[in-house]
């Protein structure tokens, strides 16, 4: 009923927040009558601001067009790339006509960046998607408003988020082979349960988990937003804060945490700085500060865009991690898309690094709750784990703003590129240089048969003096040529072996005789030294002497 009611007084404001903005322009166009009024200024001053109250905030787009790399400009292309009924999964792609801009993005590590569902829309982390695609493929989830979603897409649960994730993660996975994950304040737990079911089951987990500023255990330094969640019962949320969409969207009949109660719970938080905030705007208008003016809608166009989130999703999240803290305490089941209940284990993850991040004045996520991840997931070695937390920091300046960019961003960087894999295909230098270029390699030196070969062509020095009484052949000694051995792998080949020294000059250097023909001549030489008396000597004709 209250959703009903809000939804009416929007409709009948509409009309006056549309004439405010003409007021504004009218009074604040110096070439109208109504603009040469002295006072001209500060009413059209005021009539901004009217309007800016008053107006109902659509979801804004990420608008990142380009981005600056070393000097080069990347355009960048966003598409979905999965569509789910409570999701989408955006791509950044990017593009170069320059080469070695291109040759440098092809290898950075792929990022799956898991956006916050509560209450606020992906596009409140513009700057962390546009500052990481310098050095990364960036991949992010764009949860749907609740009120769009038709009743017959069914509920949406907690689990079915941790669901999604795995979903995102193996699509990640068969495209590139593994991902980082980098989730950002209330997905950290969500995103902690995928990973760890991932893990129990033997599936590849993502090479690095980044957590930044989300309630692993809320029950560390507990803040206001703790505070509430702990201190009021399950029902009482159910009674008081989920209404029914009503009959002008396309969800009607869902039960949804509305998102302009959580606008109301953002500026209760804060109320006095707000405040100071839209009085500054209308002051700088005044005085024409463009730049300020500027700045202030850009950041208000983004905070004051909600969605609605359903209503079994809150509540059990709510119970899961602010009132049960089922993570920490290892009670946490969860069903997996074929209806089977998983125990979650985050002890079971081995092979994912691990790198949280806190800011030191965060007033959401306290000092401590993000740090405890690292004492759970105790299968995860202590050189694959770090923790920052940043000094001065609120919760948004740890992943927008200029401490996101100068003091946080340098160091997620280094902790994705320790943890990346070497590209496929890739070489050390000192393996690629040992194989030669078969062009330059040596031949393998010729093989040396011994006498007893008869086809062999072999060099023979002298074996056995002539006799002075014969004229046989003279019988030589065979001559090999050792061969030089080569290393198996070596970028220059060796060099010929050297010839072998000339044999002395009474060596006589002749082709081997046939066998038979050699058989015979010993025959006759030993007969006739059996008849002259001379001592025989010692056959030697199979003996081979190595080369010098």
């Amino acid at each position: 009923m209250l959703y009903q009611i809000y939804e009416n007084q929007r409709s009948l404001m509409e009309p006056f927040t549309d004439l405010a903005q003409f007021a504004s322009k009218a009074f604040g166009n110096t070439q109208s009558l109504l603009g040469k009024n002295p006072l001209a200024q500060r009413i059209s001053a005021g009539y901004d601001l009217l309007h800016r109250l008053g107006k109902d905030y659509e979801k804004p787009e990420f608008g990142l067009r380009t981005i600056d790399v070393d000097g080069v400009e990347i355009a960048i292309h966003e598409r979905i790339e999965l569509s789910k009924p409570f999701c989408e999964l955006r791509r950044f792609k990017r593009f170069s006509d320059d080469p070695a801009t291109l040759a440098k993005l092809k290898d950075q590590p792929a990022v799956l960046i898991v956006a916050p569902l509560s209450g606020h829309y992906a596009t409140l982390l513009r700057d962390t998607v546009k500052t990481m695609l310098k050095d990364h493929k960036v991949y992010i989830t764009d949860w749907k408003n609740a009120r769009l979603v038709p009743l017959s897409e069914g509920e949406f649960h907690l689990d079915d988020y941790v669901n999604y994730v795995q979903d995102f993660i193996r699509h990640l996975q068969g495209i590139y082979g593994n991902c980082h994950v980098m989730s950002v304040c209330q997905p950290t737990v969500p995103v902690l349960a995928a990973v760890a079911l991932m893990a129990t089951r033997g599936e590849l987990t993502p090479l690095t988990m980044t957590m930044m500023g989300g309630p692993i255990d809320a029950r560390r330094s507990p803040t206001a937003v703790n505070n509430l969640a702990m201190n009021k019962s399950h029902s009482w949320f159910e009674k008081n804060v989920i209404y029914r969409v009503p009959s002008n969207f396309p969800g009607a009949g869902r039960r949804v945490y509305p998102g302009f109660l959580q606008y109301t719970g953002f500026v209760a938080m804060n109320p006095s700085n707000h405040a100071r905030s839209h009085y500054d705007y209308f002051k700088d208008l005044i005085k024409g500060d463009d730049a300020s003016t500027e700045a202030h809608r850009k950041f208000y166009d983004e905070y004051n865009a909600v969605l609605d989130m359903d209503a079994n999703y809150y509540l059990q999240t709510i119970k899961v991690v602010f009132q049960d803290f089922s993570l920490v305490n290892g009670t946490w089941d969860v069903k997996s898309v074929d209806g089977k209940l998983e125990r979650v284990r985050p002890q079971d993850i081995t092979h994912t690094a691990l790198f949280s991040v806190e800011g030191e004045l965060d007033d959401i996520s306290g000092s401590g709750q993000t740090e405890a991840v690292h004492s759970i997931c105790s299968g995860v070695v202590n050189s694959a784990q770090k923790h920052l937390t940043v000094e001065g920091a609120g919760h948004y300046g740890i992943f927008s703003g200029r401490r996101w960019r100068e003091m946080v961003y340098p160091q997620v960087k280094a902790f994705i590129l320790a943890h990346q894999p070497a590209p496929a295909g890739a070489r050390p230098l000192d393996d690629a240089s040992r194989v030669a270029p078969a062009a330059v390699r040596t031949p393998p030196p010729q093989k040396v048969e011994t006498a007893r070969r008869p086809k062999a062509a072999v060099k023979l020095s002298t074996l056995v003096k002539p006799a002075p009484q014969a004229s046989a052949p003279v019988i030589s000694e065979p001559v090999a040529v050792a061969p030089t051995a080569t290393p198996e792998h070596e970028t220059v080949a060796k060099k010929s072996p050297a010839r072998a020294k000339p044999p002395v000059a009474s060596k006589a250097i002749t082709a081997a005789p046939p066998r038979a023909e050699v058989q015979a001549t010993l025959a006759a030489q030993a007969r006739r030294r059996k008849s002259d008396g001379t001592p025989a000597m010692p056959a030697r004709a199979g003996k081979v002497t190595r080369g010098k």
